[in-house]
């Protein structure tokens, strides 16, 4: 490494952190850090975040020992006040020079546009990053998000967790800086246990390499990658694979240091009580990795992430046996006691259970969503009767043992209960799957029963939220409207149902309590949807101008996703046409000349008034192709018709070289506005191609 340059390694060492906030923490360190080299003009190479759960750390590479030399220059007085008519300096030039350090004659003339002026030029010598580092440091430490601070001992000073020790050092030399009470110094420590005296760091190149000796793996990302390598063989090696849950995986990378991987087994009659309660159980009370056989049945099986590489892991294992039986007893004891009762016999106890204060309780919800999927259930080829059942149901879970212990089961033991009380399979189903999706990356319901129950209940909840008044605004949405609206809008098209989501809102809104005027929001909420979808657009990676092309056709008092996506994506197909540059520009030109002209043009064509052999070409090519575009507009095959009408190309660009639209001839003028009406009426039939580029 080049003399002028240096490794940098910062390491804040402490009390174990919350699990949850050691990589954001770590990432925005190394991103403070390095931000505040790049402002004082101090260049690096690459930066690390490290971390674990004692400790924060960066380690910058090729660090400049020094801020480049900078050229700068000082505007002073004008020439004409900066001497008197002798030629002397006058007061005002004489002050400059002295707030600049230097004689009057030293100083220079900068000449500008506006006028002469006295100036100071020089170079200002960069400063030692060792000098620049304590504040840079103070600055990162300070601009941390950390919702809760705390403080300890007799310190003022408020951090997430009481701070031991600093490390600050370029290359072997330790850079003096005060935080937290703390003085910085070249001693970390190591692992607790394993190595619980101070661990001298001779360089700050070797921090990695001697905290690995000292059973503390730094990097978070090779600590994850062993402990994913480690649960995925150890799986293997029981008769099964390991499910491993992203989440669980980063929260487990956060809890260890030294992470040294386990097995354990339970009795095998807890494999009765359903797999997801148990898998809950281990994952969310004991952060166990369950274990599946080759078909995907749960196995009696668990694997643990200790934090100690003990001299008897057999106790180990047998401590974490102690203690996942009665977690796993817990969850059987709800199975059983939840299924001495029907769900329908809980309904009563949603009506105690309140939605939202105007819009009423569970039940009141659940009858509102039943009323709705019935109403729309022959829509969704579903028996009507199944969808009340299966609305009034769907919340009935939500007052067990089980989901009360569980919320993250909700709907799922919803399946597992309707199923052992004899409700029909796709009920039972729809149960589950009105929940879906669940997030972003989430699949659908995959019945038509289920599609049906998650569209009633995201219209319901959006339309009773809106009428009180709690529309999302700005980054709050505390009713998750907006994942809401998604999980419709992607029902609807995904599913393939052609429903208008305008008469679909006003139906859900008739059910809200009628002193809320829910009806009134029902064009505001569309609106809301509509921008749900140009996201969910943009996300697929589809241009906004395909997104205008459509919805400024679409009518502004009705809206049908699965419509409006098929038009879209039409729209995207005919983008790659080569033919899609030359006829967005000729739609421009049409739309132009339209909204220029003084008088609407007539509705027909009249062929005697085309004279000109171009525009009696267009009109016969259009003539021709139109039937068949009308028909394929009217079975919703947008694509084809596109592609139809992107034949009219070369028609239309003979028509724009050899035709005058602005006749002196009144009625020849008029005829030709008549045909580049028509011609535009077959795409806005199916949208604005004008709003698409011109270059293919």
């Amino acid at each position: 490494m080049s003399s002028d340059t240096a490794t940098l390694l910062f390491e804040l060492g402490m009390e174990e952190l919350p699990p949850g906030a050691l990589d954001d923490l770590s990432d925005r360190l190394a991103t403070a850090v390095a931000g505040g080299l790049e402002r004082a003009g101090v260049e690096y190479t690459t930066c690390r975040a490290l971390g674990a759960p004692r400790r924060l750390a960066v380690q910058i590479e090729a660090v400049a020992r020094r801020q480049p030399d900078r050229d700068f220059e000082r505007r002073g007085p004008a020439l004409a006040v900066a001497y008197d008519d002798s030629g002397a300096p006058t007061r005002a030039a004489e002050g400059f020079a002295r707030s600049c350090g230097v004689n009057v004659n030293q100083l220079e003339t900068l000449e500008t546009d506006e006028g002469a002026w006295l100036a100071h030029r020089g170079t200002e010598s960069g400063r030692d990053t060792r000098e620049l580092l304590p504040g840079i440091i103070e600055h990162a430490l300070s601009h941390l998000p950390i919702p809760k601070r705390m403080r300890w001992g007799d310190q003022t000073s408020e951090f997430v967790r009481p701070v031991h020790w600093v490390v600050l050092m370029l290359d072997e030399a330790v850079v003096p800086v005060t935080v937290f009470g703390v003085d910085s110094g070249r001693e970390s420590r190591g692992h607790r246990f394993h190595h619980p005296a101070p661990v001298v760091l001779a360089h700050a190149h070797d921090y990695t390499a001697a905290m690995r000796d000292a059973h503390v793996l730094v990097d978070r990302t090779d600590r994850r990658d062993h402990i994913l390598e480690g649960v995925r063989a150890e799986g293997e090696r029981i008769g099964g694979h390991a499910v491993i849950d992203p989440a669980l995986l980063n929260e487990v990378n956060a809890l260890v240091e030294w992470p040294v991987v386990l097995s354990g087994s339970f009795d095998e009659a807890f494999l009765r009580v359903p797999p997801e309660a148990l898998i809950s159980s281990m994952e969310g009370h004991q952060r166990y990795f369950p274990v599946r056989d080759a078909d995907g049945h749960l196995l009696p099986r668990f694997i643990t992430v200790a934090n100690i590489d003990s001299r008897d892991p057999a106790r180990v294992v047998a401590g974490n046996e102690r203690v996942i039986r009665p977690r796993l007893a817990d969850a059987a004891f709800f199975w059983d006691q939840d299924r001495a009762r029907t769900l329908e016999s809980r309904l009563p106890a949603l009506e105690q259970v309140v939605f939202q204060k105007q819009l009423g309780s569970l039940a009141d919800k659940s009858a509102r969503v039943a009323d709705l999927a019935a109403r729309y259930a022959e829509r969704f080829e579903t028996d009507p009767e199944q969808a009340r059942r299966a609305g009034r149901l769907a919340k009935a879970d939500l007052v067990t043992e089980m989901v009360d212990e569980f919320p993250e089961l909700q709907g799922v033991m919803g399946r597992y209960y309707a199923t052992e009380d004899g409700e029909a399979p796709a009920v039972a189903i729809a149960l589950d799957e009105i929940y879906q999706p669940r997030f972003a990356a989430d699949a659908i319901a995959a019945s038509p029963l289920g599609r049906l129950l998650a569209v009633a209940e995201r219209a319901d909840t959006l339309t009773g939220i809106f009428a009180i008044g709690k529309a999302p605004t700005g980054a709050k949405d505390p009713f998750a409207l907006r994942r809401a609206a998604v999980g419709l809008l992607r029902s609807l098209i995904e599913g393939e149902h052609p429903i208008d989501l305008t008469a679909l809102l006003e139906d859900a809104a008739a059910h809200q309590p009628a002193e809320l005027n829910a009806g009134a929001q029902v064009q505001p909420l569309v609106e809301f949807c509509l921008e749900r979808l140009r996201g969910l657009y943009h996300e697929a990676g589809y241009g906004a101008e395909l997104f205008e092309a459509v919805r400024s056709v679409h009518a502004p008092d009705a809206l049908e996703p699965l419509d409006f996506d098929r038009r879209l994506r039409a729209c995207h197909d005919f983008a790659r046409l080569p033919a899609a540059g030359s006829l967005a520009g000729a739609n421009k030109r049409i739309r132009n000349i339209l909204r220029k002209a003084d008088r609407t043009p007539p509705a027909h064509i009249d062929t005697d008034r085309l004279v000109e052999p171009a525009e009696q070409a267009l009109n016969t090519a259009m003539a021709a192709r139109a039937p068949a575009v009308e028909a394929l507009i009217a079975q919703g095959g947008y694509s084809e018709a596109l592609a139809k009408l992107a034949e009219l190309r070369e028609p239309i660009d003979r028509f724009f070289d050899g035709v005058m639209v602005m006749s002196d001839d009144a009625a020849i003028q008029m005829n030709r506005l008549a045909l580049l009406q028509r011609l535009q009426q077959l795409f806005l039939a199916i949208a604005d191609v004008s709003a698409l580029p011109e270059s293919s």
